[in-house]
């Protein structure tokens, strides 16, 4: 089975993923900042028989993501299948929060997905198989209080859907996760207050992960996961924007 490289592997939406590919067969790149939880859940994974590889790496500095893109156009063990899902969010407004943490926010959300996206792809053109996953959010389609968070999403999307068209013909997919409220541990880093994280809008991340490999091999470029999630998301395509701007204003107070 062809490799795949996660970033953020260690929890939420990429520890999902990582377990639903290491059943499925495929071999691992895990990549992550913390060491120790990436050695335990490399070996949880090779007790199903596969590879896993750990790569730690803060993906918010240029160090962290050149050794992940060197990574990504090694011709051994080449990776066929990249999942950009490392992602952070400041629990502040734009202007109460540090503008260095703005920054490597910014790194992490979109530098490193545009550097390694594009170490990736020479390789899996040339072998002419391949995707690329980025995972980006509900909040990208909407504008809100948090503004660099959800502009840095709002700009993965549209990135993965340009990318989309510019692969047709080579065999190689993109595609854009946009989940909404999902059970992980998030919230709790970036400070916000979420409750008891019950009600219908509150997906598991293994459902997340099951529909977005299903709209992967439908072809699909935009993945919404959930039948309330996909309403909602028409929803916002009909709204004017100001009308969305004052119902999201509306509900932050």
């Amino acid at each position: 089975m062809p490799t795949a490289l996660i970033t953020g592997a260690t929890s939420g939406i990429g520890a999902a993923f990582a377990e639903r590919l290491a059943r499925d067969g495929r071999d691992l790149v895990l990549v992550a900042r913390d060491r120790g939880r990436l050695e335990a859940a490399a070996a949880r994974h090779r007790e199903r028989g596969v590879s896993a590889e750990v790569l730690a790496a803060d993906l918010s500095t240029a160090e962290g993501r050149e050794r992940v893109a060197e990574r990504l156009a090694a011709d051994a063990a080449p990776v066929d299948l990249l999942v950009n899902n490392a992602g952070a969010a400041q629990g502040r407004s734009f202007l109460k929060a540090d503008p260095a943490a703005l920054l490597a926010q910014h790194d992490l959300n979109v530098t490193a997905v545009l550097q390694l996206t594009r170490a990736a792809l020479p390789g899996m053109v040339e072998r002419g198989r391949g995707a690329v996953i980025n995972v980006a959010s509900m909040l990208g389609l909407v504008t809100g209080s948090r503004s660099t968070y959800t502009a840095e999403k709002a700009w993965v999307t549209v990135f993965t859907e340009g990318l989309a068209a510019s692969l047709a013909g080579t065999g190689v997919r993109a595609l854009v996760l946009c989940p909404g409220f999902v059970r992980t541990e998030f919230h709790e880093r970036a400070g916000l207050d979420v409750g008891a994280r019950r009600g219908p809008l509150w997906l598991d991340a293994e459902r997340v992960v099951e529909e977005c490999l299903a709209d992967l091999a439908r072809g699909k470029v935009v993945s919404v996961p959930s039948p309330q999630y996909k309403v909602l998301a028409a929803l916002i395509d009909l709204l004017p924007r100001p009308v969305l701007r004052r119902v999201i204003a509306a509900g932050e107070r």
